[in-house]
C-alpha cells in the first residue's frame, strides 16, 4: 500500500498553503507562503506533469512494463486536486489576506475604477513613460501567425470591438516591478498590480476599442531531454539544451476563470492545447511575484521576528578552524548558526603552506559564491584544487556551469557530471602535510555549499579530522574519479555503493530486537520517502513491533496507521519559516544508539542513482545535541501536521494543558541559551 508520489507532493504543497491560511503567521509571511505555493506549483507542472505527458507518448505495452503509473488517469486526478487547491488559494487571498491588509491600512487596488483622480493621472503617466517601451501587442486569429507565448510570462487576451481577431499584450513583469506603489494619503499605503495599469491603458494599443481583457499564462516543459547521456561532452549538451527550456511543450494554460467558454475554446484551438492543459485561475497569475510585495516601513508585526544566525561557541573566537578540528569534532546547525565559518575555513586553508590539496562537491552554487571565490584563491596560491560540479542540478545548471568555467580558468581541476548519475553529496576534503604524512580534514553536510540557502534551509554540518571519517571521505573522492563506481566503506554509507544495503541492515537489526522482546525503535527525518522497497521494510518492522517515528517534509508514499501493516508508524511534517532540509537517521540498536546525518532521502534516485554520503556522529556530546534537536522537532505541536491515509494534513493535536512547542523557535532559543550560558 502506497500513496502516489505526485498526489503526495500535492498534499505537501497544500501544507504550504495552510501556512498562508494560518492567522498566527505574520501577514507578509502568509503572503510569502502564497508565493511559495505558486512557485512550487509552477515547477510541478514544468517537471512532473511534463514527465507524465512524456509517459503518455510511450508505446502502451512498453509503458505498462516499465511504469506503475497510469498517466492519463493521474493527470485527471492532478487536475481535480489542483483545481480544488486553486479555489482554496483564491478564498484565502480574497477573504483573508485582502481584509487583513486593510486592517493595517494597506490597500491592494485591483480595479482602476477605485483609483483617485491623482492616482489615475499617475497611472497613465507611468504607463506611457515606464511600461509602454516594454509592451508588445499583436492581433491573433485561428488562421495565421500563431504567437509564441513565453514560459511563465503573463499576457492579456483582448476581445476587440468590431473585429473577429483577438488582441494579445504581454505584461512585462520580467523587467518591471509587478507591484506599483500609488500616491496616497500618508495614513494609507496603496498598491496596485502592473497588470491593472496596463488593463486601464489598453486603448492606447488598440484604438478600435476593447470589449474585455483576460490574463493568461503558459507553463512549459522544463526537463532537459538529452538523447544520449552516455556519450560526448555532457557539459556542452546541458549548456546547449538549456535554451530549450524556454520553448518546451506547454503543460498548462492558466486563465482567468471569468473568461467565457467560447473564448477559452478559441484559445485552445489557436495554441494547440488539449482540455487537460486548461486550468481556470484567478484574475491575476504568477503569485510567485508576491515575494517582492511592497510593504510600508512604519507598520510593525508584518514579518517574523528576526532570528539572526548565532555564533558557534568554539569557532567564533578561534584563530584557526583547522586547529579546532585537530582537537575536536564541530557540529554546525544552519540557519540557526552562522554559515560564515565554511568560506572562512576554505580561505584559511588557501593561505596555509602545509595544505596541499582541496577537494569539494558542488551541487547548487550561489550566484555570488564566496566559497567558489575562496577556491579560486586557493588555486592561485598553489593548492591543488579539485571540484566536482554537478551540471544536472535542475534550475541551477547555468550558475554551476559558470562557476565551473571560472574555476577551470583559474587552473583548478573541474570534473563535471558523470553520465547516468548525479553527485548529490555535500563533502569537502582538505589534505594537509603534517610531519611526514598527510592528514585529512573533512566537512560532511546535509545541505549544499550555498550561502543563500544556508539562511533559509535547516541543515547540519560536521567538521572533523577523525581518520575514520576523513580518510573515507578521501575514498569517496577517489571513487568519484574512477569508473565504475566501486569502493569499500566501513564507517560511511555511500550511494550507490552500500547505503541501501546498510540502511536495510539497520532496520533488520531493529526487527530482530523486537522479535526477541527488546526495545526497538527508530526515528527518521528526511525530505521525501518514496522508495517502495524501503517502505516495505518499514512495514515489516512495524508488523514486528518496532516503534517508528518519521518526520517527512515533502513526499511520503508510506501510508501510516493501517492495522496489520503500519499501526506502529507515525508520521508528521513540519512546515515553518525555514525549509526543513536535514536528513537524520536514529536507531535504537539495543541501547547502543546510532545516529547518522545524510545528503540522501529514501528515494530510489538517492539510493541507486546518485552519489550520496551518509555519515555517523561518533562524538557522544554532539550526538546528544542532535537527539535533543530531533526530539524537539517530534514534539512540535504548533507547525507539525499529521500525515495520514487521507492526506488531509490535520495539525497535530494539542492535549489540554500541554505547552505549545514550535520546534524551529525552540531550537534557536536553546542554542542561544547554551551560547549565553557558556560565555
Amino acid at each position: 500500500m502506497y500513496h502516489k508520489r505526485d498526489i503526495s507532493w500535492l498534499s505537501f504543497n497544500l501544507r504550504v498553503l495552510q501556512e498562508a491560511k494560518d492567522p498566527r503567521v505574520p501577514l507578509y509571511e502568509r503572503i510569502k507562503f502564497l508565493a511559495i505555493y505558486s512557485s512550487n506549483l509552477d515547477e510541478f507542472f514544468r517537471v512532473r506533469v511534463s514527465a507524465l505527458r512524456q509517459f503518455q507518448k510511450m508505446d502502451k505495452q512498453e509503458r505498462k512494463s516499465m511504469l506503475d503509473v497510469k498517466p492519463k488517469k493521474e493527470l485527471k486526478e492532478i487536475k481535480k486536486i489542483v483545481h480544488q487547491q486553486q479555489v482554496e488559494f483564491g478564498i484565502i487571498f480574497r477573504s483573508q489576506i485582502i481584509p487583513a491588509l486593510r486592517e493595517h491600512n494597506i490597500f491592494l487596488l485591483n480595479d482602476y475604477q477605485l483609483f483617485s483622480s491623482a492616482q489615475k493621472q499617475f497611472a497613465q503617466a507611468y504607463f506611457l513613460e515606464k511600461i509602454l517601451p516594454h509592451v508588445q501587442h499583436q492581433y491573433i486569429s485561428t488562421a495565421v501567425d500563431v504567437p509564441f507565448l513565453k514560459n511563465r510570462s503573463l499576457y492579456f487576451v483582448c476581445r476587440l470591438a468590431q473585429s473577429d481577431e483577438l488582441g494579445l499584450v504581454n505584461i512585462p513583469s520580467d523587467v518591471l516591478p509587478r507591484f506599483i506603489t500609488l500616491p496616497a494619503d500618508e495614513h494609507q499605503f496603496q498598491v496596485t498590480f502592473l497588470d491593472e495599469i496596463i488593463r486601464a491603458n489598453l486603448h492606447h494599443l488598440f484604438p478600435e476599442g476593447i470589449q474585455s481583457a483576460y490574463s493568461i499564462k503558459i507553463s512549459r516543459d522544463a526537463e532537459l531531454y538529452i538523447d544520449d547521456e552516455y556519450t560526448g561532452d555532457l557539459r556542452e549538451k546541458i549548456k546547449a539544451s538549456l535554451a530549450n527550456r524556454s520553448i518546451g511543450a506547454p503543460t498548462r494554460m492558466l486563465y482567468d476563470s471569468s473568461m467565457n467558454i467560447e473564448l477559452t475554446q478559441q484559445l485552445k484551438s489557436i495554441f494547440g492545447l488539449s482540455k487537460n492543459d486548461l486550468f481556470p485561475g484567478a484574475r491575476y497569475h504568477n503569485f510567485s511575484d508576491f515575494f517582492a510585495s511592497p510593504a510600508p516601513t512604519h507598520v510593525e508585526g508584518l514579518y517574523d521576528a528576526p532570528m539572526p544566525p548565532l555564533p558557534h561557541p568554539v569557532l567564533e573566537h578561534a584563530d584557526s578552524i583547522i586547529k579546532v578540528m585537530q582537537d575536536q569534532d564541530v557540529l554546525l546547525h544552519f540557519p540557526y548558526q552562522k554559515y560564515d565559518y565554511i568560506p572562512q575555513l576554505i580561505a584559511e586553508v588557501a593561505q596555509d603552506p602545509l595544505v596541499e590539496s582541496i577537494k569539494i562537491t558542488l551541487y547548487r552554487v550561489a550566484k555570488d559564491s564566496s566559497i567558489a571565490k575562496a577556491l579560486v584563491q586557493a588555486q592561485k596560491n598553489g593548492k591543488s584544487v579539485t571540484v566536482f560540479v554537478e551540471v544536472k542540478a535542475r534550475f541551477d545548471e547555468e550558475s554551476n556551469l559558470l562557476w565551473g568555467e571560472t574555476l577551470q580558468k583559474a587552473g583548478a581541476t573541474v570534473i563535471y557530471s558523470r553520465p547516468g548519475i548525479k553527485v548529490h553529496s555535500k563533502i569537502l576534503l582538505i589534505s594537509r602535510r603534517e610531519a611526514t604524512q598527510l592528514r585529512n580534514y573533512a566537512y560532511l553536510g546535509t545541505g549544499n555549499f550555498n550561502e543563500k540557502t544556508s539562511t533559509l534551509y535547516t541543515d547540519h554540518a560536521l567538521l572533523t579530522a577523525d581518520p575514520r571519517l576523513a580518510d573515507e571521505v578521501a575514498d569517496v573522492f577517489r571513487l568519484l574519479e574512477e569508473v565504475p563506481l566501486e569502493g569499500s566503506f566501513q564507517h560511511l554509507m555511500v550511494s550507490p555503493v552500500n547505503s541501501r544495503r546498510k540502511f536495510v541492515a539497520c532496520i533488520e537489526r531493529e526487527i530482530q530486537h523486537a522479535v526477541a522482546g527488546h526495545p526497538a525503535w527508530m526515528m527518521l527525518k528526511m525530505n521525501s520517502l518514496e522508495d517502495t522497497a524501503m517502505i516495505d521494510k518499514l512495514y515489516e518492522a512495524s508488523q514486528a513491533g518496532v516503534q517508528i517515528k518519521l518526520i517527512i517534509r515533502g513526499i511520503c508514499c508510506l501510508v501510516p496507521g493501517v492495522p496489520g501493516l503500519s499501526e506502529n508508524i507515525e508520521v508528521v511534517s513540519i512546515i515553518d519559516r525555514f525549509l526543513e532540509h536535514a536528513r537524520v537517521y536514529h536507531f535504537a540498536n539495543a541501547g547502543e544508539e546510532e545516529l547518522f546525518l545524510a545528503s540522501a532521502d529514501w528515494m530510489t534516485r538517492n539510493l541507486d542513482r546518485r552519489v550520496e554520503v551518509v555519515f555517523p556522529i561518533y562524538n557522544p556530546v554532539l550526538k546528544q545535541e542532535l537527539v535533543e534537536i530531533l526530539h524537539t522537532q517530534w514534539a512540535d505541536n504548533v507547525k507539525a501536521r499529521v500525515l495520514n491515509a487521507e492526506q488531509d494534513n490535520p495539525y497535530k493535536a494539542v492535549s489540554s494543558g500541554e505547552a505549545p512547542v514550535q520546534a524551529q523557535k525552540e531550537i534557536y532559543f536553546k542554542l542561544r541559551t547554551a551560547l549565553e550560558t557558556n560565555k
